[in-house]
């Protein structure tokens, strides 16, 4: 395993649950179901990177299997996001639009800088180095829609276009599980 794969999930790990913290107090602040859901994947995509570390010195087997359950990591924002959903159609109050779109604009940066560390490696360590670009290229694109979210909302102060995004964000998590999980299983039958 080259080193710089090692040092660039270690990079990526660190830089995603730092973002967590920010992003998770202001969505518990502003009421917001995207930063809520997208400060959730920062916290599953740390913890993805943290697995994927232990598991590259594991055989191509167990790696395999850390893959499909990685697929099912990916899954847990989606989940995450559906219970803050319910709660916001409770309460319909939409969030603060300026510090939702400043929020998604620094999630964005951050999430730009992990992709590109990642797309250098993403080939390294099959489903794996899949699970980890793969959540860094599609938070790249929800924090656009975060921040998009935050300027409908400043001019409609409805609640929806918060509400969509988040649901939109739990559908793209949904569908990079699917890949990872369809990546771990040729991994799998490639070994056999």
């Amino acid at each position: 395993m080259p080193v710089t794969f090692r040092s660039t999930l270690f990079i990526v790990a660190a830089l995603n649950l730092a973002y967590f913290g920010v992003e998770f107090s202001v969505a518990l602040v502003i009421g917001s179901v995207s930063l809520f859901a997208d400060s959730i994947d920062f916290l599953e995509d740390a913890a993805i990177n943290v697995l994927i570390l232990l598991a590259m010195g594991w055989s191509a087997s167990s790696r395999s299997t850390v893959g499909k359950l990685l697929a099912g990591v990916i899954l847990i924002p989606g989940l995450a996001t559906l219970w803050m959903a319910w709660e916001k159609f409770a309460l319909p109050v939409p969030p603060a639009p300026l510090p939702l779109s400043i929020t998604g604009a620094g999630a964005l940066l951050v999430n730009f800088l992990c992709a590109m560390l990642l797309v250098r490696v993403r080939h390294h360590g099959g489903s794996l180095g899949l699970a980890a670009f793969l959540s860094a290229r599609n938070d790249v694109l929800a924090n656009a829609a975060i921040i998009l979210a935050g300027l409908v909302t400043n001019a409609t102060q409805s609640i929806w276009p918060d509400l969509l995004v988040g649901l939109g964000i739990a559908a793209m998590n949904a569908d990079a599980a699917g890949d990872v999980y369809r990546a771990a299983g040729r991994e799998a039958d490639a070994r056999s």
